[in-house]
């Protein structure tokens, strides 16, 4: 969803910038700790860009050795666990989205519908848990037959990107196998997830001038948007992997 269908991926960024900030300036205050900023680069894209929230949460801190407990997912914005800045960063995510509103990747819409057109199944796989207010906001729920998100993810103990379990389900539900099924995904660990679940392609979206990352971690294609590829040429490309297997 975000970074393929919506254009929430920086909005995303932005919401992990400041609720980081705002904690690690707090422990440069409260232990002593000298400040480092968390940068869009060395931090969002390597430690949670793609992930399920507290998986992102975790990741980071881990990186900066930062020790805190899970708690629960009822902690406020204010506790010092996982969980607790994890809604912190979501209170903050949400806030930005009802301010500037959401808008879509036009290019993937066109794409979605043309797949539609010819009837092939759509289903939607992402990390967030904000998918129903997102696809209700911009009106897309009703290009999807299918919707695993991270309240789906949490019910069923799904794990994140990297590993393949939301598209794996996403084609369970849509009754076909991985194989004749691609993931289109703009994070690296999305990308990774693809090609560890044995679709039939996977394509990269690199929003982030990362072309070689993506084709380096398992996109069959990249491009820098949906508008360089069609129905047609996807066919092709699957045609030609299980001509190459």
């Amino acid at each position: 969803m975000d970074g393929v269908l919506t254009q929430t991926a920086a909005v995303h960024s932005i919401a992990w910038k400041r609720m980081f900030d705002e904690y690690l300036r707090l422990r440069e205050s409260k232990y002593g700790e000298p400040f480092m900023e968390f940068t869009h680069t060395g931090d969002y894209l390597a430690y949670v860009d793609g992930r399920p929230r507290n998986q992102g949460v975790a990741t980071f801190l881990q990186s900066r050795r930062i020790i805190l407990p899970f708690g629960s997912p009822s902690d406020g914005e204010g506790s010092e666990s996982v969980c607790g800045l994890g809604n912190r960063k979501n209170a903050l995510f949400n806030q930005i989205i009802e301010r500037e509103g959401v808008r879509l990747y036009d290019s993937t819409v066109a794409l979605i519908e043309d797949l539609l057109r010819q009837g092939i199944k759509v289903g939607l796989a992402t990390s967030s848990k904000n998918s129903a207010v997102i696809l209700q906001k911009t009106d897309t729920a009703r290009l999807f037959a299918t919707a695993v998100d991270g309240l789906v993810s949490e019910k069923l103990g799904l794990k994140g990107k990297p590993e393949p379990d939301i598209f794996t389900t996403a084609s369970t539900n849509l009754g076909v196998p991985a194989a004749r099924a691609i993931v289109i995904e703009d994070a690296v660990s999305g990308v990774q997830a693809g090609a560890s679940g044995g679709f039939g392609l996977v394509i990269g979206v690199a929003r982030e001038n990362n072309v070689e990352e993506l084709r380096e971690h398992g996109a069959g294609l990249v491009v820098c948007d949906l508008a360089e590829t069609s129905v047609e040429k996807i066919n092709l490309l699957v045609r030609a992997k299980r001509a190459g297997a």
